[in-house]
């Protein structure tokens, strides 16, 4: 008869974490209809509308930088984005709600490597999200990919921050309502008052102050700079706030999964 034996880990769970990472990534992949069809449609629909509403006589946004050009760029940061948000907002509450959320607090996994592995499998999502809608939006726009380390860069730090902030509101949420409350008071607004269809300098100055205290604004910009080669912001003090931010909300998400809060109830 084969004897068990205890499964010894080192350090880090390897195992555990790379199979935590696997099944947020393989659940986005089953579902690709609702995951990728929806972002696509959406943004193809805004690229439109925009485009059609601006009008085609219209002067470019930036000298070279057509309108197409311009909205998809932050069209494209906007779809991944949700699919960030939602990979562990969505996924988390839907764990909690059908009680599947206890057998991963039974692993043997510590907090921290639980948040690695869920921003890990979100910030993946959401740059596959990315890369979809840029494919199908190349027959309509004229990106240069002038800076592509730039665009990597504030990509990875926009998704992470969506990331948290999903799983901060899975940890909140009890219900269904409670999620759609906060894509309503939260995501939404930040979403549209970020520089996604015009320029800061377009508005007066009390809309360029709560614009350039938005940290998601940054992450677009940043990333449509890497596209476009044209900034509306400073990227070093875009980057700079999105890292200080991203390590106070990781520190808190930290903290409320190794309390399990709202998850033992």
């Amino acid at each position: 008869m084969q004897r068990l034996a205890v499964r010894r880990f080192g350090r880090v769970n390897w195992r555990g974490l790379a199979a935590l990472y696997q099944r947020g990534v393989q659940r986005y992949l089953t579902q690709w209809v609702e995951s990728l069809i929806g972002p696509l449609a959406s943004a193809l629909l805004f690229l439109v509308i925009f485009v059609l509403a601006r009008g085609e006589g219209d002067a470019d946004i930036w000298p070279g930088i057509d309108t197409p050009s311009f909205v998809g760029a932050g069209l494209v940061m906007v779809a991944a984005s949700y699919t960030a948000f939602e990979t562990l907002a969505m996924n988390l509450l839907y764990e909690k709600i059908e009680g599947v959320i206890k057998d991963l607090l039974a692993a043997p996994l510590s907090a921290l490597e639980i948040l690695v592995a869920w921003l890990a499998a979100a910030l993946t999502n959401g740059l596959i999200t990315a890369a979809a809608v840029m494919l199908v939006m190349q027959p309509f726009v004229d990106w240069s990919f002038a800076q592509p380390l730039k665009l990597l860069v504030f990509a990875v730090l926009g998704l992470l921050l969506f990331a948290l902030v999903g799983l901060l509101a899975g940890l909140w949420a009890r219900t269904w309502d409670h999620y759609a409350l906060a894509e309503t008071l939260f995501i939404l607004p930040l979403t549209f008052l970020s520089g996604v269809f015009y320029l800061g300098r377009d508005l007066p100055a009390f809309g360029q102050d709560l614009l350039a205290g938005n940290p998601i604004f940054y992450a677009y910009d940043g990333f449509r700079s890497g596209l476009l080669g044209r900034a509306d912001s400073d990227p070093l003090v875009g980057a700079a706030y999105l890292l200080g931010l991203l390590a106070l909300l990781a520190a808190l998400a930290w903290s409320l999964l190794a309390r399990g809060w709202r998850l033992k109830d």
